[in-house]
């Protein structure tokens, strides 16, 4: 069998392109050609986060690799196979742990046995969804679709030093099931949980305190619980500094929409509290199912789930619409999109 070809520089043009690519061929078994790989970013080719990736992805599934180089703007992964059981992936640097876990979760859903996986990197990390994120939002919405997985954080990693670090846990479940959801419903409550590690603790206050501030100023009359997360000088186990918060929405229909920020050296504690209500509320603003970054993470789901899923976007992004042509490419089949890029969607699959 043929390999088959994938333009990196397509649509949005980035990492995501490569990860559900790799997902896929493992599973399918495929195997893939990527060339122009993040073509149009500024450091074109692959970073070390995607680097992991792939060595991730290539170590479960056994695959034979040509290009798996820093820099490598062209890529060939012939997958051998799923194994399963224990794995460890040091990232070297802040990059992104979550985004290796968004490229193996769905490879070891179809792995023949449970795996722990434990990545080393960055969790609250710029241009990537912060690890609380992943916790509280990605995976309770993927277990409607029955993937079995949690993550528990073992220490905190910021950009630049990195130093994170996560153990996955993935249960297999290779007949997933469709999704029906495409109103969020009424909100029950707005849950949230605000960090700062080798910073005062008033930085997690003041980030939660301004997010809540926000959210009933935005209109939110549901109970609003904001965790705090914070060491004591000389009890910090991270190499920090860092701080971030993340909020989620919780409806009538157990459906999660969340909103994020991150601390940053100049920026105000309550700017990031703030941001995070407004990314939330923006969300919330539309009755739609799914906020704008889950949009685009659930639609290899809804492609390996034996049925039809039909779900509502908060807004169609243009990884939504990426993330749906690498899935037509590479299984074979078709999503129906209504709606445009920037607004509000349903997105269908009608079933294989």
């Amino acid at each position: 069998m043929g390999l088959v070809e994938i333009d990196g520089s397509v649509l949005e043009g980035g990492g995501q392109i490569l990860r559900t690519a790799l997902a896929l061929s493992a599973i399918t078994g495929v195997g893939i050609r990527i060339f122009n790989i993040r073509a149009r970013r500024s450091n074109p080719g692959l970073q070390q986060q995607h680097l992991t990736s792939v060595l991730a992805a290539a170590r479960i599934a056994r695959a034979e690799v040509v290009g798996a180089v820093k820099g490598s703007t062209e890529l060939t992964f012939k997958p051998g196979g799923i194994t399963c059981g224990d794995f460890r992936f040091d990232i070297g640097t802040a990059g992104s742990v979550t985004l290796v876990i968004q490229t193996i979760l769905p490879i070891l859903t179809f792995a023949p046995c449970p795996s722990t996986v434990t990545i080393t990197g960055g969790t609250d990390v710029p241009w990537s969804p912060p690890i609380d994120y992943v916790r509280f939002v990605m995976l309770p919405t993927l277990s409607l679709f029955g993937v079995n997985a949690e993550v528990k954080l073992l220490r905190r990693g910021h950009y630049p030093r990195g130093g994170g670090e996560v153990r996955l846990t993935v249960r297999p479940n290779p007949e997933l099931r469709p999704v029906n959801a495409v109103e969020f419903g009424d909100l029950v409550e707005v849950r949230g949980l605000s960090h700062a590690v080798r910073l005062p603790r008033h930085v997690a206050e003041r980030q939660a305190k301004s997010a809540r501030e926000h959210l009933i100023k935005g209109g939110v009359k549901a109970p609003i619980n904001i965790e705090l997360e914070y060491y004591e000088q000389g009890n910090d186990p991270h190499l920090g500094p860092g701080s971030g918060i993340v909020l989620w929405a919780v409806s009538s229909r157990n459906l999660v929409k969340g909103g994020d920020a991150l601390g940053e050296r100049g920026k105000p504690a309550e700017a990031v509290g703030e941001e995070a209500a407004k990314k939330l509320l923006e969300n919330l603003s539309v009755n739609m199912a799914l906020d704008d970054h889950m949009g685009d993470m659930v639609i290899p789901y809804m492609a390996l789930a034996r049925g039809r899923s039909t779900i509502g976007v908060s807004r169609i992004t243009l990884h939504t619409l990426t993330n749906i042509y690498i899935v037509e490419r590479i299984l074979g089949v078709k999503f129906n999109v209504k709606g445009e890029e920037g607004k509000p969607g349903i997105i269908e699959f009608p079933g294989h």
